[in-house]
């Protein structure tokens, strides 16, 4: 790349990221002596910023067009890997593009190229299709999680948008399962494969221990209840197999005192969006969800993972334990069992069970709570806003003030819990950017 006006140095200090460890090391050395390079990694082990850093060497500052494409599997990672490269503090331009942004903003966003496009299969076939991506420019292709997004159903868009990219003469495939065939519509000639997934601990998991509970009964819900009271109320995600199974147990948790929300694939964007902030920012402690948490989710120092209801299959487990003990963190996956079910064949027959004593105590509720604003980046709202506006019209101090959240429209931010009510009444009257915007606490 010409005209560099940063060092991986200054990058690696802006992700808060001490030093590359040996698997993003090996695929900036493959991908500098290879154009095409398969990346087999465990998830949390940081293969986002491992394919970022050599595509960032292949952008060329001077040219005003996109010159590279990440086909992902779904919007929040898309989002994920949109907020990873903005942190790089490069200067350039990136756009993401999914089902459930406005396809005008989006549209908006593309007539000044980014360098870099992120995007899943059906939204970018449809701009390819409109013409709103520079096709011709585009010589690097990544598909992250491309196991996923190369299953059954994705295919033919896969197929169809790397059909539309004549130019392509880098790319790069990264998973955390070696699970599928790669299609010969890929275009890959002779590929570097990076296998890290080999001589990880047994069954395939670091610095994660996999215990299991024993069921009261047929239900689970009390016993999911005993389990979270047990652990201490730490950051937990509960995975449930249906839709209707997450909302009936989120419901649950809150009759018993158990602070939480739920999250799935049938809620608006921004329910999605809030439901996620909470957990991130410390207003919730527990997230009930389906499989759709179990990718591309970033969320630090999440403690446990618990599969309330059995994963549908290995990939599956793989997947949703691989939202803790990310990067150096430790965490554990708790299996509840019923009576009549029994371990998967994939895991240990000997794994610990967890005895819970009869007699718990809910945990104390969480400090935090989560404000909504209902202006974003589009009203050139940023985070040093928020805080100002917060500190001088709502009278907060500096560590009363939490997470903030800036999405396009609106934004999230997290403050304590005991100040929220008075906040609200200080600021109800007031202007953010000499605009009236409405303020409360986030549904």
């Amino acid at each position: 790349m010409q005209d560099k006006k940063y060092s991986i140095e200054q990058i690696l200090t802006y992700l808060k990221i001490e030093k590359l460890n040996e698997m993003q090391l090996a695929s900036i050395e493959a991908n500098q002596k290879h154009n095409d390079v398969v990346l087999l990694s465990a998830t949390g082990s940081g293969k986002t910023v491992a394919y970022l850093l050599p595509v960032l060497e292949l952008l060329d500052v001077k040219n005003k067009l996109t010159q590279a494409l990440i086909i992902v599997p779904s919007r929040e990672l898309a989002q994920q890997i949109e907020q990873v490269f903005k942190s790089m503090g490069t200067g350039l331009k990136i756009t993401s593009c999914y089902g459930g942004h406005l396809r005008e903003t989006e549209e908006n966003n593309l007539k000044q190229p980014p360098a870099l496009l992120v995007g899943t299969p059906g939204r970018l076939c449809d701009h390819i299709r409109r013409g709103n991506i520079t096709v011709d420019s585009i010589t690097t292709l990544v598909l992250d999680e491309f196991d996923k997004s190369l299953e059954l159903g994705f295919e033919e868009e896969m197929s169809f948008i790397i059909s539309s990219l004549p130019n392509i003469n880098k790319r790069i495939l990264t998973s955390a399962t070696e699970a599928v065939e790669i299609p010969d519509f890929i275009g890959l000639k002779q590929p570097e494969r990076l296998n890290f997934l080999v001589g990880v601990e047994e069954g395939g998991y670091k610095r994660l221990d996999i215990k299991t509970v024993q069921a009261d009964d047929k239900d689970k819900t009390n016993t999911l209840f005993k389990l979270i009271c047990h652990t201490g109320g730490k950051s937990t995600i509960v995975f449930c197999n249906h839709r209707e199974s997450v909302e009936r147990t989120s419901a649950y948790l809150h009759d018993k005192g158990i602070t939480n929300e739920f999250y799935h694939g049938g809620m608006e964007q921004q329910e999605r969006d809030s439901a996620l902030c909470k957990f991130r920012n410390g207003t919730v402690d527990v997230l009930v969800t389906t499989d759709l948490a179990a990718r591309g989710l970033d969320i630090p120092n999440i403690r446990y993972i618990i599969h309330y209801h059995l994963p549908l299959s290995e990939d599956a487990f793989i997947h949703r334990n691989g939202r803790t003990a990310r990067m150096d963190a430790s965490g554990t996956a708790v299996l509840i069992l019923s009576a009549e079910e029994t371990l998967p064949d994939y895991i240990d027959a000997d794994t610990e069970e967890i005895i819970i004593p009869e007699e718990v105590t809910v945990p104390a509720k969480p400090k935090w709570t989560t404000l909504f604003i209902a202006a974003g980046k589009k009203d050139k709202v940023n985070k040093v806003d928020i805080v100002g506006f917060l500190s001088q019209k709502g009278k907060l101090k500096k560590e009363d003030i939490g997470l903030i959240e800036v999405k396009d429209f609106f934004s999230f931010v997290a403050v304590r819990k005991v100040k929220a009510s008075n906040v609200l009444q200080l600021i109800k009257n007031e202007r953010i950017k000499n605009k009236k915007v409405k303020i409360e606490v986030a549904k």
